[in-house]
């Protein structure tokens, strides 16, 4: 097994562009639901369209990600990250030109359809960078950065409520990715050879074919489980990051600012700090044990259940923020350890295509629950269901991975023995 002394060069670099680049992802897709009451008074809407607005993102963002993983698996990805950054962050700036709802609906489908690019191919050149005892922790620091940016998605419903301009959020993070998207291409590189290792590259076929990759992807047992369990996750995560910056303002009477950045503080910082733990305490359980990337998640969701359900029933508010707190924190050992689980149970040519299917499943089902908060919100329903719901979730994805087993290391004579 290799060693930090042995992982190419610019490893966490990479790690580091990558996370500055993850956070301008989140933050651009997250914003809009920080500033319900700005852009209801700007654009008016019904409840549900408002969740209609977040769904139709995730519902686009769903659909290409299957194909954006498999580009992913075909070209450079370093490449597809800068056109991707490079695109969302125009959509961006163009979503604050919009005047009337159905020009917010087309641009949040062309946000889908930009941002969806990005993550499979960040994910697959972290790990080509992290081939051994580092993967669950790069994995974990890199996604830091898109919890950076949710947590800071807050600060749209803030500058919305203080310039007392709903689109200023949009055009000011537009700009600043467009400006990231020129630098990051003289920046980004794919990985190198290490040492007298061939490269990633070189070790697989010159070209990827997505037939036979969703036919070898799906022959795998552990990946059609790993494929349902993320979906079931998502619909737990969109849940609470949909619907609780308005639940928060509305239940403890908080202005819009306040109750945005409440929700989207304390859950991400506390996701911040899991992703690290869960990375390095998965990274080192793994030398002794080999499903501990997928028993390191497995325990955290279960860990998670009483925070959920804390957040969603206490009238206290600092209780509400501790069970929010909790989720956050022990939930994202999931993510720090999903693309290691991919790696796991997929065959290594097609790691990018993984992903981007578990992120088809997870952000359409994500959009149907942010999409269905909405609709309870309008049947005047209160949408801490929602969040009860979600719960039920957890203890679902908890048992799913039990049933999860790396597959058989049929590769070795082509890729390396640290993989």
């Amino acid at each position: 097994m290799k060693t930090n002394s042995q992982l190419p060069p610019r490893a966490w670099l990479i790690v580091a562009f990558l996370w500055v680049v993850g956070g301008l992802n989140y933050l651009d897709r997250i914003m809009i639901t920080t500033m319900h009451d700005s852009l209801v008074q700007a654009i008016p809407m019904t409840e549900a369209q408002f969740g209609l607005l977040t769904a139709m993102f995730l519902w686009v963002y769903a659909g290409i990600s299957p194909l954006a993983g498999f580009l992913a698996d075909r070209f450079p990805r370093s490449r597809i990250i800068t056109a991707s950054l490079l695109v969302w962050s125009t959509v961006t700036w163009l979503t604050g030109q919009a005047k009337t709802y159905d020009q917010l609906l087309v641009t949040r489908a062309l946000m889908g359809i930009s941002e969806a690019c990005f993550v499979p191919a960040a994910l697959a050149l972290v790990t080509d960078y992290h081939r051994g005892p580092t993967r669950s922790l790069a994995t974990g620091l890199y996604i830091t950065g898109g919890v950076t940016g949710s947590a800071l998605g807050g600060l749209g419903g803030w500058l919305a409520e203080h310039q007392n301009r709903w689109n200023y959020p949009f055009q000011f993070f537009g700009l600043l990715g467009i400006g990231v998207a020129v630098l990051l291409a003289f920046a980004l590189r794919d990985v190198p050879p290490i040492g007298d290792t061939p490269s990633l590259e070189k070790c697989a076929p010159p070209k990827t074919r997505f037939g036979e990759a969703l036919v070898s992807l799906f022959g795998e047992g552990s990946f059609i489980l790993t494929f349902v369990f993320y979906g079931c996750v998502a619909v737990t995560t969109w849940g609470v990051t949909g619907w609780m910056p308005t639940y928060l303002s509305e239940h403890f009477h908080l202005g819009q600012g306040r109750g945005g950045l409440s929700a989207t503080g304390y859950f991400n910082g506390s996701m911040a700090v899991g992703l690290i733990i869960g990375g390095a305490w998965a990274d080192r359980w793994s030398r002794t044990r080999e499903r501990a990337r997928i028993l390191v998640p497995m325990i955290g969701l279960l860990l998670s259940l009483p925070g959920l359900l804390l957040a969603a029933n206490s009238s206290v508010l600092a209780v509400a923020l501790a069970g929010l707190i909790l989720f956050g924190l022990t939930r994202s050992f999931t993510d720090a350890n999903i693309m290691p689980i991919v790696c796991l149970v997929a065959n290594p040519r097609y790691r990018a295509t993984g992903f981007g299917i578990l992120n088809f499943f997870a952000n359409a089902a994500g959009g149907l629950t942010v999409y269905a908060g909405g609709a309870l919100r309008d049947a005047h329903i209160d949408v801490s269901d929602v969040f009860r719901g979600s719960a039920v979730m957890l203890v679902v994805c908890a048992a799913l991975l039990l049933l999860v087993k790396p597959r058989a290391a049929t590769s070795a004579s082509t890729f390396p023995a640290t993989e």
